[in-house]
């Protein structure tokens, strides 16, 4: 017994006339005879008495209506609800993104997005590179900015985006608050707040590089592990920090940001951005955010 032998009988038990249950279901009469027959073998009865003239329910036909009609609206409501949830699966982006991207890339990405895929919902988490690429492997993600490790794995596609700048964080008050731009030179006696290699390498190897380029060693006053936290110790006065420039965006009070200059320019090691997502994976949500991201690139390079 299956949903659609349920339907035909349903069908003919209330039009009693197989013809016009054939031509409403839009199913060749023979069909629905063929249909309603085997439900009688697989039931062992039979529900509806048939003459050249007219058609009846049998006693066992009206037992049995309405409990047909209910095990259809049962089928019919779960078909719906399961469809339903496919197209929102469908409509919703999983995307992480690095904290410098949530600050600066991700506002004017989101709403370009908005503007071509207004019926689109993106789901944003937060989070380091070394821990957005493993949920983009395992499937809870759609779509990652990140700092690009090394080496991938085989299972990721990359899009490289740019190079975000680096800028001085540097508290209120402080002797360089007034100047325009700062060289490593000018931060050398200052007391240094330095990302954790292991979480944020890409943060820690900037600075570290910048120093070793100058021949110069940094004073490490402090050891950090989130971004916000290292912006805060700067605005409490325990030092400095070389940051990525859409830090500034973060809700501190209480720091300058200086723009830091390389002499030669060339010699400035900037914090490179990339879009990553599963190979193979077909995804029309991610492939759209893409297209707008790919569009919008010289725009969003030049804020960075």
């Amino acid at each position: 017994m299956d949903i659609a032998q349920l339907r035909c009988f349903v069908a003919a038990a209330e039009a009693l006339h197989f013809a016009q249950a054939a031509k409403r279901l839009d199913v060749e009469a023979s069909a629905l005879g063929r249909s309603i027959r085997h439900l009688e073998d697989v039931l062992g009865t039979s529900l509806f008495t048939r003459t050249t003239r007219s058609v009846a329910l049998t006693e066992d036909g009206v037992a049995l209506l309405p409990e047909a009609r209910a095990l259809i609206a049962q089928a019919d409501d779960m078909l719906t609800r399961f469809r339903a949830h496919s197209r929102e699966k469908a409509t919703i982006l999983r995307m992480g993104v690095i904290d410098t991207a949530a600050a600066g890339l991700v506002p004017m990405l989101l709403a370009d997005f908005r503007k071509g895929c207004p019926n689109m919902r993106v789901q944003l988490t937060e989070d380091k590179s070394i821990r957005l690429l493993p949920k983009l492997v395992s499937g809870s993600l759609d779509l990652a900015i990140v700092r690009p490790p090394p080496q991938f794995s085989a299972r990721i596609e990359v899009l490289p985006l740019f190079h975000e700048t680096a800028v001085v964080a540097v508290p209120v008050g402080h002797r360089l608050c007034g100047r325009t731009h700062l060289l490593v030179e000018d931060i050398t006696a200052e007391p240094l707040i330095l990302p954790n290699r292991r979480s944020r390498p890409h943060s820690h190897d900037l600075t570290v590089k910048l120093f070793d380029r100058a021949g110069l060693r940094p004073i490490v006053a402090q050891i950090a592990e989130e971004k916000q936290t290292i912006v805060s110790l700067v605005a409490a006065g325990l030092g400095v920090a070389i940051v990525p420039r859409w830090s500034s965006r973060m809700a501190v009070s209480g720091v300058v940001y200086i723009p830091l200059g390389c002499d030669p320019p060339q010699a400035c090691t900037t914090l490179p951005l990339a879009a990553a997502w599963l190979r193979g994976a077909r995804d029309p949500a991610r492939d759209a955010m893409l297209s707008v991201l790919r569009a919008g690139l010289p725009r969003y390079a030049a804020d960075a």
